[in-house]
């Protein structure tokens, strides 16, 4: 019995590991807890061969990473979020627009109907010499800008605020991953997380990618979000490599990869 044990909320990870415990250990079967984000990395792996090494872009609503993946049990940060992850910006910027939440897949068919302006929202920390990310302030921009026209007497068409502001966030996400993986050597990239289902992050690092022969591997978008297979798939890996939990096993809310 496989179960997630971290990061995430810690009244929904005791939940699923007191569950998991009680069923392990009546039905008699060994227990396992894995790390939440990477299952997510490995969820590729449940409809694509996956090669290593290989550069893993793990993007949703409270991570915005790259890894370098060297094998299905060795991931190592190369980059992270400073501040707001990239799902976490899209939900919030859905709201600021009047859309439901959660925003992501809202916000992408809503940008759909819109035309990005490349000028309105800028591109943070894309020209540094890193591999981190910020997105708070793309956020405040769209709020700002909102208001302004507001108070101008204009009224701002929420598809093409959608479509520019999914630009900037998408521009410094496929930039920085395409970037790294042609500065490192890497011919594979791995692409996974609940963002990693926006259908215009795809076609961009689809589109990259061919450029630079690399190839992309990512799920399909039921397996981008939470569920209970990539779980499963990451306790495979585990579990081949020697790895059993003990009852005892906690859930840690902040756990590393």
């Amino acid at each position: 019995v496989a179960v997630s044990r971290g990061p995430g909320l810690l009244g929904s990870l005791l939940v699923g590991v007191a569950f998991a415990k009680a069923l392990a250990l009546g039905c008699g079967a060994r227990f396992l807890g894995v790390n939440h984000l990477h299952a997510h990395l490995l969820a590729a792996g449940l409809e694509n061969e996956l090669r290593f090494p290989a550069l893993g872009l793990l993007v949703s609503g409270g991570h915005t990473h790259i890894y370098r993946m060297e094998s299905p049990s060795r991931c190592i940060v190369l980059g992270k979020t400073l501040d707001d992850a990239a799902g976490e910006a899209f939900d919030k910027v859905g709201k600021i627009l009047g859309l439901a939440y959660p925003g992501g897949k809202l916000m992408d068919a809503l940008a759909r109907q819109g035309r990005a302006d490349a000028r309105l929202f800028p591109r943070p920390y894309l020209d540094n010499d890193n591999l981190d990310f910020s997105f708070s302030g793309i956020k405040t921009g769209v709020l700002n800008y909102m208001n302004s026209e507001r108070q101008a007497g204009r009224e701002p068409n929420p598809a093409d605020v959608a479509a520019s502001f999914q630009a900037a966030v998408l521009d410094v996400i496929v930039a920085k991953t395409v970037g790294a993986a042609v500065d490192m050597d890497k011919d594979k990239i791995v692409l996974a997380g609940g963002v990693a289902s926006n259908s215009r992050l795809r076609e961009m690092l689809q589109a990259e990618c061919k450029k630079h022969d690399i190839a992309l591997y990512y799920p399909d978008p039921i397996l981008c979000t939470d569920n209970a297979a990539m779980i499963g798939c990451a306790a495979y890996y585990k579990y081949k490599a020697g790895g059993i939990s003990d009852l005892d096993l906690d859930a840690v809310p902040d756990l590393p990869l």
